[in-house]
């Protein structure tokens, strides 16, 4: 499938008449007429009833119609920012991060990126630690914010915090009310483990906690996303770990319990392109670094 099926089907669905969409794109009917028979060859569904003359969309049409409006807008303003970038008018700097650093710091580090020079384009990408270290070398991102040390020559890194970790349980759980956990008792808990995949990611360092106490999780279900994950909480397959900062993420049917354990944290680790001199780049690390000693002072207290 290419973008101009898409804005084919788009045009005919709109106008629901494969003439007045023909005239639309400046296209003769019959290549578009054809365009839109492999387009729904190619999905295996039709996309479009016939009705008379006209047409009419089916379930299946009107779901990719809206989905295909949302992607095709987004690739115009990929293309708008591209655009605005290679003729001098912006610079991109781009941001990856796990999802549970969006509890902490990272939405204020955004806020004062994005408002320290309006020619500066600040992109964001949710991308896991493994997938942040190709996407700097690549240079698809400036910075990133992961849970996990690879050690890369190319890459830089600094932790910026080590953050507690605590115990998600369903509402319901006898030991919700509990001040502590020991990861004794954790251990005996049908567990959630996230993510998923790909490794290695916040999961192996999970693992790893429990394993350095001779212990070993019994994990009965697995997600790729912290959401999915305090979701089956929620559901009362089992209960999960994630940092302190995901308790401002309030849920009424989701309790969270600190674990009484020296060394259960996950530290935030800030990674960048070893030798990148970029003045936007300093900035950005010259925040992180004070927002690292501010934490640091407000927890020794």
């Amino acid at each position: 499938m290419e973008l101009r099926h898409l804005r084919y089907f788009q045009a005919v669905a709109e106008e629901l008449n494969v003439t007045r969409a023909a005239a639309r794109l400046h296209i003769a009917q019959p290549p578009l007429s054809r365009q839109i028979r492999q387009l729904e060859d190619e999905i295996g569904v039709p996309l479009f009833d016939r009705v008379g003359r006209g047409l009419r969309l089916t379930e299946a049409g009107r779901f990719l119609l809206e989905q295909s409006v949302q992607l095709t807008g987004r690739i115009e303003e990929v293309v708008e920012g591209t655009r605005r970038i290679g003729q001098g008018d912006k610079r991109w700097f781009g941001i990856g991060f796990v999802p549970s650093v969006l509890y902490g710091f990272l939405p204020e580090l955004i806020r004062e990126l994005r408002a320290a020079d309006a020619q500066v384009e600040v992109g964001l990408s949710e991308l896991i630690t493994v997938q942040q270290v190709e996407a700097l070398k690549a240079g698809r991102i400036d910075i990133g914010f992961g849970r996990i040390t690879l050690n890369d020559p190319a890459i830089s890194r600094a932790v910026v915090m080590a953050e507690p970790l605590v115990a998600a349980l369903p509402a319901a759980h006898p030991a919700s009310g509990q001040p502590s956990l020991s990861p004794e008792a954790l251990a005996r808990q049908p567990f959630i483990l996230y993510p998923a995949r790909p490794r290695p990611s916040y999961a192996d360092h999970v693992l790893g906690l429990f394993r350095a106490r001779g212990l070993q999780l019994r994990v009965v279900q697995e997600a790729n996303e912290l959401q999915t994950a305090l979701g089956l909480v929620a559901a009362g397959l089992g209960i999960t770990l994630v940092p302190a900062s995901v308790q401002r993420l309030h849920r009424d049917d989701v309790r969270y319990q600190a674990i009484d354990a020296p060394g259960f944290t996950s530290p935030v680790i800030m990674s960048y392109r070893a030798g990148d001199c970029s003045p936007f780049l300093a900035r950005a690390i010259a925040w992180v670094e004070r927002q690292a000693k501010l934490h640091a002072a407000a927890h020794d207290a």
